[in-house]
């Protein structure tokens, strides 16, 4: 009776531990395995982690966004992989009815994903600030204190005035943790790519430096939005380097003002005090006058060979410019365009 007793016991035991052996197994199986991401959504989700974020930021901000459904679970798993003390910043895409392993896995190993960035029509530094920084955890202000900083730009072999030239305009893949330090870097790689040793020869036989190419370039891409006849404004101005002739380029007094909004220089404008008056200095000025793109560097890099000194924009407002090789002829050409500019009220 009593070894009957004691086995009725120990079955009672066994199969007690066998259920709850089973229900811990699948209670961890469904604390792994079972989805936690937005099981009723279709979309991604895009968590960013900032460099200095915490663990419990993280799962806050997974939590309040709804990102995940238990909390616990995902806390379960976060402490069991080691990931409570391994948090890395950047971009994370987050797939719907993804399981806890598999979240943490990816957050754990920093398998980010890279954010474009693109910057073009940019005319100042805190243009290109904002622009460059818009998909990236860096602000504008971190930018700004890094291009502004002599001597830390002075590293690259670029001055206040020049610095700018360094940025070539195109779309780049980051990661959206780049620091501020590695985006200059960066930048400075694509600038070396981009001057390859067949553009270095083109800028030596036009008798130019890189920076003043991109100088030339920006002045060229102001006068005209049309890029076919972007080589031939180039060879009009690098004729007049050529004979000592001051460049005379509008867009460099509009730039000498900082009044981006003028739509005519006037006789007074060419009086202002800058180094950036081409009227009142020959030859290049000190600087880019905006972000030269790739188009505008390779006109200049294949300036058109002919014998023009001026031109003028034609009368028909069609965004081309007529060229002369002589003072009389483009002076024909102005009152055209003048008759033009104020028979449309353009003062």
């Amino acid at each position: 009776m009593q070894i009957e007793k004691r086995k009725n016991i120990l079955l009672v035991a066994l199969i007690a531990t066998s259920v709850l052996t089973i229900s811990l197994t699948f209670y961890f199986y469904q604390v792994f395995f079972s989805p936690n991401t937005m099981v009723e959504s279709d979309q991604p989700y895009m968590l960013k982690i900032s460099s200095n974020a915490v663990y419990k930021q993280v799962a806050n901000q997974l939590y309040e966004d709804k990102v995940i459904n238990d909390a616990v679970s995902f806390g379960f798993v976060a402490k069991a992989l080691g990931y409570q003390e391994a948090v890395k910043p950047g971009l994370y895409k987050i797939d719907p009815k993804m399981n806890n392993l598999d979240l943490v896995r990816m957050l754990r190993s920093g398998k980010q994903v890279p954010v474009k960035v693109t910057f073009n029509n940019v005319r100042t530094k805190e243009d290109l600030a904002e622009k460059i920084t818009s998909n990236l955890e860096v602000t504008q202000a971190q930018f700004l204190e890094l291009i502004q900083d002599s001597v830390y730009i002075r590293k690259f072999d670029f001055e206040e005035e020049t610095v700018m030239s360094m940025f070539i305009p195109n779309t780049y893949e980051f990661w959206w943790n780049t620091s501020p330090e590695q985006l200059f870097d960066r930048m400075y790689k694509e600038y070396e790519a981009f001057w390859t040793e067949e553009r270095k020869q083109k800028a030596q036989a036009l008798g130019l430096s890189q920076k003043e190419v991109s100088t030339l370039a920006s002045i060229v891409q102001a006068e005209s939005q049309k890029s076919d006849e972007r080589p031939k404004i180039s060879g009009v101005y690098i004729n007049r380097m050529k004979i000592g002739m001051p460049l005379q380029a509008d867009p460099t007094l509009v730039y000498a003002t900082g009044d981006f909004t003028l739509k005519r220089i006037l006789n007074v404008h060419k009086d202002i005090e800058s180094p950036y008056n081409t009227y009142k200095y020959t030859g290049l000025p000190p600087g880019p006058i905006n972000l030269p793109d790739i188009n505008s560097l390779n006109a200049v890099l294949n300036t058109e060979k002919h014998d023009y000194l001026y031109f003028c924009a034609k009368e028909d407002f069609s965004g081309y410019h007529a060229f002369a090789s002589n003072y009389n002829d483009h002076m024909n050409n102005a009152r055209r365009y003048q008759k033009a500019l104020n028979a449309a009220k353009i003062f």
